[in-house]
């Protein structure tokens, strides 16, 4: 469901929520290795995410990455629309250009009500839930 590109999003936006803050700000290069993204790829993402305001950064010697409190609150689907668009995840599983509701594939219905509940999961579900999730191990991620 997720490219790729969107899952290194989600646990570098994670690791900064773990890991920075305005007073700790991390360097690509301190993120790409914990969370094994190459660092080029990773770079790519984080300044896409900082153009769209998921992700705070600053330029300079004591510049980074790092998460706001502003950025905690944004929610899980944000990361994926600016990586993938909100389009991805609606596309057809099998990847035919007119799926619809109307001219459904063999699958459309089958996952049509899953897919919708976990959309609404997504941009219901925020960073800092997650992050928090995380930092009290009621989830696990290898960071």
């Amino acid at each position: 469901m997720f490219s790729n590109s969107s899952k290194y999003a989600i646990k570098a936006v994670l690791y900064l929520a773990l890991h920075a803050s305005e007073d700790n700000k991390l360097m690509v290069k301190d993120i790409c290795k914990p969370i094994n993204v190459p660092k080029a790829y990773l770079s790519k993402l984080l300044q896409d995410l900082s153009r769209h305001r998921i992700v705070s950064s600053t330029r300079g010697p004591k510049g980074g990455f790092y998460l706001s409190e502003l950025n905690k609150d944004l929610f899980v689907m944000d990361i994926v629309g600016v990586i993938d668009g909100k389009n991805k995840l609606e596309s057809c599983l099998l990847s035919l250009k007119d799926c619809s509701k109307d001219k459904p594939c063999p699958l459309h219905h089958a996952v049509s009500s899953s897919r919708s509940k976990m959309i609404k999961s997504l941009e219901s579900t925020s960073i800092r839930e997650l992050s928090e999730n995380l930092g009290d191990k009621k989830a696990f991620l290898p960071l």
